[in-house]
């Protein structure tokens, strides 16, 4: 298989405030829109990848989580509660050396955020000389 490009797809059941989310309160770049109304979509810049929000589901929970690596969990976490968006585990140290806190769009899609510290084996070139 030669995959030539990707992203993740994201039905919420709010299509309008899950967009809102994205692109206001998380300030996500958005990478082209297409359609219209109730058939809208967004792409938006995630990082290396992208995110398509698009279409909508029915209520229920989502079992999508996205990993969102940013320079600095604790600010990011302090001004996403100033916003009001729900923050459902606070910054913490893993026992694996990355600091993650948990947030949730409004649909109640799971959000990591993860801090890399500067000393994280991610952070070297592991590769053997």
């Amino acid at each position: 298989m030669d995959i030539l490009s990707s992203r993740v797809l994201l039905r919420p059941v709010d299509l309008a405030a899950v967009q809102s989310f994205y692109r206001d309160v998380l300030k996500l770049g958005v990478a082209r829109e297409f359609g219209s109304g109730d058939h809208a979509g967004v792409v938006f810049f995630l990082g290396s990848g992208t995110l398509e929000v698009s279409g909508t589901r029915e209520p229920g929970p989502s079992t999508l989580k996205l990993w969102l690596q940013v320079r600095d969990v604790h600010a990011e976490v302090q001004r996403l509660a100033q916003l009001g968006v729900t923050v459902t585990r606070e910054a913490r140290e893993e026992l694996w050396g990355l600091i993650e806190a948990w947030i949730e769009d409004p649909d109640g899609t799971q959000i990591v955020l993860v801090e890399v510290p500067t000393d994280h084996p991610m952070r070297r070139d592991q590769r053997q000389l």
